[in-house]
């Protein structure tokens, strides 16, 4: 099992954290108001920790679970303390009126992302595409996108400690195309589907 450390109190936080303890896993909470973070991981119970903002993390992956706008920022403030960790950014970067992306088209928050980490560090996206509730509740596959085998190959082995499929979809560069992937299950929701109580899939055919 892995050791993960959750920077963020959210709902998203709180959904990966009670399915990593329910795998098996070990899990740290960061939050900017320690008493949401304390809060917290007394829900999730188990053994679950906390500890203070921009300090180093214990987790092996460290998922960034905020707003896209607040990633690049805390990896910044992190520094030197995610050195040598793998960091999962599972960040949709929805424009205002949530069909397109706020960010230009040559580039993702998990690209931008890995800018901001040390050396020593990996980033690979996860989890965008899957409504909170849905990942709750359910048994979606989880895309995942990053430049470094090893780290996508954690990334997989936690995804699976969760009773969940991971599909790695390439190099860190496809992470763009993931949020995209984002903004069609925005629009699913609103349209062809209805309703969010869905998740994007693979199903392969058999002989």
């Amino acid at each position: 099992m892995s050791t993960i450390s959750i920077i963020g109190t959210g709902n998203m936080a709180r959904t990966i954290g009670a399915r990593a303890i329910a795998g098996g896993n070990t899990v740290e909470i960061t939050g900017r108001d320690r008493s949401k973070a304390a809060d917290l991981a007394k829900a999730l119970g188990d053994g679950a920790t906390t500890a203070e903002w921009g300090t180093a993390p214990t987790g092996d992956i460290v998922i960034v679970a905020l707003l896209h706008d607040g990633v690049v920022p805390a990896i910044t403030r992190y520094g030197d303390a995610l050195a040598g960790k793998v960091i999962v950014d599972i960040s949709n970067p929805f424009n205002a009126t949530f069909d397109g992306l706020a960010h230009r088209a040559e580039t993702s928050i998990a690209q931008e992302a890995a800018k901001a980490a040390p050396a020593g560090a990996s980033v690979v996206k996860a989890f965008n595409t899957i409504f909170r509730h849905v990942l709750e509740k359910g048994r979606p596959d989880v895309f995942l996108a990053g430049d470094n085998e090893r780290a996508k190959a954690s990334v997989e082995a936690f995804v699976e400690s969760l009773g969940l499929r991971p599909l790695d979809v390439g190099g860190l560069a496809m992470a763009h195309w993931l949020e995209g992937a984002g903004v069609v299950t925005v629009g699913l929701a609103n349209h062809g589907v209805g309703n969010a109580d869905f998740a994007l899939g693979i199903t392969e055919l058999t002989a």
